[in-house]
């Protein structure tokens, strides 16, 4: 772990001093968030270039290290070395003196810090019986991204193929896996590896979500509610949680260590907490949601215009630029920012679809910073045309798979106004709370403030309800159109609009949190409403109530000798299921889970035919084999029950005919191309 810690320092120092040419006024803390952020993008871009031209080896992957580092070069700089040391003489005084508010803050970012470890080091568990997950949304996702790391590490799969489809481009986001790849090619251990990376993703992610509330609300303790409401996210379903507490047999506190079900995900709930659906399971959306909310408050800062009205002078209160680098017309903050953001088709192209309808919004909101955002825009465009290009050139995904129009994402046979009340509970109405309260200032600010002072209120937040109107539109857009094969998928659209809503619903809490003693207990019951559900099944996991076997340890014996006596390109025929062996021996399947394939967008049905006549072991099947140019076809427990289960014809003596090059119990490695 030492090892992926350090790694891990390096290409966040890079990412550090690149913060200071987009973004002008921020703590430390931020910069540390966001330069981990950054300094992984570079270097996860920078690997993938390198890769594909002269191969994933150390010497790549050192190279790539050390272009990370290059961005230090700006603290040679004057302007650029004050800045940092003012940052940094900010933050030493924040740690000087100690007091209650001091020790509060401490403790809540330390406490945010021991969860994401405790949980995130239950997504991948590793046993003398096999590997496990603790997490029961992982079971099929965990898998899915050892065979991408596996497949860098083992399999030089490079430039990327699909592992679970061989032949066809890697469209799938893969940048996330890729950089735990390259700190496993380094000598770290394939579990410390994403455990390093999801804990301080995850971290930057709580910090760069604390400063966006803070400069769209310009209120601190909004800025801190706001990580519990995006970490413990969840519906009505701690109701549920009391229903089932008052009719167990088992004691209270023994109820609470062993919980039966997740109580934001299930039949009835499908909103899901973002820990336990979306960030230990789709690892690109908790490296590409960091990235976009820096964008999204760049874009903020672009966007917004204050005007001050008072004795007949009325100024434009512009955002603040670095006054170095910048060229023409064009704001270089502004482009670098946009250079980041055109990194997304790798990291997370739901994440890119947002910014553009969020900055295509905007633009229109505000046509006199044409040249800013053209500067974003060409920015955006340097980076994310040429990847978007190399995405779709061979690639096996139909994107007629990923539009259709479908009313209410996943409400299946719920009335829509019940399914959103039990799924966000009180979320819709405390992001109403929360514009009234911004936009009608002087409603609750009382009669006391001058007419031009509630004037100038009035413009400037008028700026943050404008802003708000495209996360507003992608939520509306998400539930009448399907944006992915799976209609649950639309949840990597609408998590953007609780992002976008989160700073409402906080500011609405703390300004009740800043009223009398009534009001704070209101404020308080309101966040335990916001948050239990999703604290409970976040426990779930934390705690250890669930132990998931993804692989036995004979799949992980067979995978050893699989990458000891098989080519790394060497292609496999095995069950169409998110776990088989091949996944760890970093070789390509002809194809693997159907699940993952059909959400990808990928047609499988012709492939899965001929899957099936080979293992039915008839005439046809050499025919198929080489059609498909097989090497090695594996005979599993999961080949058997697959075929059982499906009620399928299974002839495993037909391959007693070919030699067998690999053997682990009940599993068999079969070398049927000479």
């Amino acid at each position: 772990m030492f090892l992926s810690f350090i790694l891990t320092l390096f290409i966040t120092v890079g990412g550090l001093s690149l913060t200071y040419l987009f973004a002008e006024d921020e703590p430390l803390m931020w910069r540390l968030g966001a330069g981990n952020v950054t300094g992984q993008v570079i270097f996860g871009l920078v690997c993938f270039v390198i890769a594909c031209l002269f191969g994933f080896t150390t010497a790549a992957i050192s190279f790539s290290l050390l272009t990370c580092l290059l961005p230090l070069i700006l603290f040679g700089r004057k302007d650029t070395r004050q800045k940092f040391l003012a940052d940094w003489q900010a933050a030493k005084q924040n740690l000087e003196g100690a007091d209650f508010s001091k020790f509060l803050r401490f403790a809540y970012y330390a406490a945010f810090f021991v969860l994401f470890y405790f949980f995130f080091e239950r997504a991948f568990l590793a046993t003398k019986d096999g590997i496990f997950t603790g997490a029961a949304n992982n079971l099929g996702d965990l898998p899915f991204h050892l065979g991408a790391i596996f497949s860098f590490t083992d399999g030089q799969n490079f430039p990327p193929q699909n592992p679970s489809f061989a032949g066809v481009k890697f469209t799938y986001p893969f940048m996330a896996d890729l950089i735990a790849a390259s700190f496993v090619k380094m000598g770290a251990a394939v579990r410390d590896a994403m455990l390093v990376q999801n804990v301080f993703l995850a971290f930057s992610l709580l910090v760069i979500l604390e400063r966006f509330t803070f400069k769209l609300t310009n209120n601190r303790l909004a800025g801190k509610i706001a990580p519990l409401l995006l970490f413990f996210s969840g519906g009505l379903g701690f109701l549920w949680f009391f229903k089932d507490a008052s009719q167990t047999t088992k004691g209270f506190f023994e109820f609470i260590w062993n919980l039966p079900r997740d109580y934001t995900i299930g039949e009835k709930f499908r909103w899901g907490n973002s820990l336990i659906t979306l960030f230990i399971t789709q690892r690109s959306l908790l490296l590409g949601m960091p990235l976009t909310i820096i964008v999204l408050q760049k874009v903020w800062e672009v966007f917004k215009v204050e005007k001050w009205k008072g004795e007949n002078v009325e100024k434009e209160e512009l955002p603040l630029e670095p006054h170095f680098f910048t060229f023409s017309h064009f704001h270089f903050s502004t482009f670098s920012i946009g250079l980041l953001a055109g990194t997304l088709p790798l990291i997370h192209a739901h994440s890119l679809f947002v910014l553009f309808v969020v900055s295509a919004f905007l633009f229109f909101f505000n046509l006199d910073k044409w040249r800013e955002w053209l500067a974003f825009g060409v920015g955006v465009g340097v980076i994310a045309v040429p990847e978007l290009l190399w995405a779709m050139m061979g690639s096996a995904t139909r994107t007629s798979e990923f539009i259709d129009w479908h009313f209410g994402w996943d409400l299946r046979e719920m009335n829509f106004l019940w399914f959103w009340l039990i799924n966000t509970g009180i979320v819709i109405p405390f992001v109403v709370l929360g514009i009234y309260l911004i936009y009608f200032p002087q409603r609750r600010e009382g009669a006391k403030a001058a007419e031009d002072e509630i004037e100038n209120r009035r413009l400037r937040t008028k700026n943050q309800i404008l802003f708000y109107l495209p996360f507003l539109f992608l939520f509306i857009v998400a539930n009448a159109v399907k944006l992915a094969p799976w209609e649950w998928d639309n949840i990597k659209v609408l998590i953007y609009w609780f992002v976008g809503s989160i700073p409402f619903i906080a500011f609405a809490l703390a300004w009740l949190w800043n009223k009398d003693n009534f009001l704070k207990l209101a404020a308080a019951g309101c966040l335990l409403i916001l948050t239990l559900a999703g604290a409970l099944d976040v426990w779930r996991i934390t705690s250890g109530a669930i132990n998931y076997q993804v692989f036995d340890a004979d799949a992980i014996k067979i995978a050893e000798q699989i990458k000891q006596k098989t080519a790394p390109d060497a292609l496999f025929l095995n069950a169409p299921t998110y776990n088989s062996a091949v996944v760890l021996s970093g070789r390509r399947s002809l194809m693997r889970y159907i699940g993952h394939l059909d959400s990808h967008g990928i047609d499988f049905r012709t492939r899965e035919a001929d899957l099936k006549k080979i293992y039915e072991g008839e005439g046809t099947a050499d025919v198929f084999m080489q059609k498909y140019d097989i090497d090695y076809v594996l005979i599993s427990p999961e080949e058997r029950s697959y075929f059982q289960t499906n009620n399928l014809q299974f002839n495993e003596n037909f391959f007693q005919k070919f030699p067998i090059v690999a053997e682990a119990g009940q599993y068999k490695v079969y070398q049927v191309k000479k």
